[in-house]
């Protein structure tokens, strides 16, 4: 085999990736999620390569109230040369297969990168246009507020949460920009025929599956800033370290809470969420009033805890701590399943 010539089965991982990149064409891209009270079935921006979708209208409307631009495909050069530019990638990795030369390949990754970051920085910058640029007359006006949702994950946008993540084709698009990786440094080490070769290619994947497993299965709280961020079901700002607690959905999804009664609430009124639920916390009621999983919490019922939502409960990390402070409240133990039930 000539040093410049691929393996064969580099060739068909190629060919087999270009092929995938076509249906991208078609389907969508990225998706931005909106949840609050008054949508229990949540409202969702899809981006398409050419064009936008899901429910563009009702988001429309919410958004004129605070001001920001609608949002139309037609006003968007984008969608006019993305189907194009997709459909161009999906025809260079089956060229790679046939050209069969390392130095294509090359080309073709950093290209593909290249791609791939001025496309995100364009998204950002639209991002960022329609959450600043807002109407000085609309109905609502936050001084200070600006509504950039986020590029990737999650923020609270005033009662909404926001929930940005590639969709379908924009996996298949990470999943052929991985292959190329792959396939790049692979051919890298077999061409240098070093040592060090062999080292960069398994360590780099194995951070490829590490990154992705930790952000396909992170389930930690998210720290709770009293003064600052605001209870997602009652919408008041958080004023005591001592009580509230969190729901961490299986997408990493985060939502706060002031008081355990409003996190019960919120899970009794969204049963979808219920259903996604990946980790519930509550905060401890003692030491420094960490986060921690509901399930070895002991809670506490007294009607002289006086919670910010008057749900008067509060969760202990231990046995000993829970001692310290239940005398003087006076009340009873309950458990979470009597709590969820009831």
């Amino acid at each position: 085999m000539k040093k410049n010539t691929l393996k064969g089965w580099v060739r068909l991982l190629l060919a087999l990736a270009g092929l995938a990149l076509l249906p991208v064409i078609f389907i969508p891209i990225w998706r931005i999620e909106l949840s609050a009270p008054q949508y229990p079935e949540g409202l969702v921006l899809l981006i398409n390569a050419g064009k936008l979708g899901g429910n563009v209208d009702i988001i429309n409307g919410l958004n004129h109230y605070i001001g920001m631009k609608t949002l139309h495909s037609a006003d968007f050069a984008e969608f006019t040369v993305l189907p194009y530019l997709v459909g161009f990638f999906a025809a260079l990795f089956p060229l790679g297969a046939i050209v069969n030369k390392k130095s294509f390949l090359y080309v073709l990754f950093f290209a593909f990168v290249a791609f791939g970051i001025i496309a995100m920085v364009d998204f950002w910058r639209w991002e960022y246009n329609y959450g600043h640029n807002l109407n000085p007359d609309a109905a609502i006006v936050v001084p200070g507020m600006a509504y950039q949702p986020p590029l990737i994950g999650f923020k609270q946008l005033l009662n909404f949460g926001a929930y940005s993540i590639p969709d379908a084709g924009g996996w298949i698009f990470i999943g052929a920009g991985v292959v190329l990786f792959v396939t790049v440094v692979y051919e890298f080490k077999t061409g240098r025929r070093l040592r060090a070769g062999k080292n960069i290619l398994h360590q780099s994947v194995a951070v490829c599956l590490i990154a992705v497993m930790f952000y396909s299965c992170s389930s930690a709280p998210q720290r709770i800033v009293i003064g600052e961020d605001n209870c997602t079901y009652c919408n008041m700002t958080f004023s005591d370290a001592r009580f509230g607690g969190e729901i961490v959905t299986q997408k990493g999804k985060v939502y706060e809470f002031d008081d355990i009664a409003c996190l019960l609430s919120f899970l009794k009124q969204q049963p979808g969420i219920a259903q996604q639920s990946k980790n519930i916390y509550v905060v401890d009621f003692a030491g420094n009033h960490a986060l921690m999983p509901v399930a070895s919490a002991i809670l506490f019922s007294s009607e002289n805890l006086h919670t910010p939502m008057n749900g008067n409960i509060a969760a202990f990390a231990d046995k000993e701590s829970f001692e310290k402070y239940s005398g003087a409240f006076k009340g009873n133990l309950v458990s979470w399943n009597e709590l969820i039930n009831k």
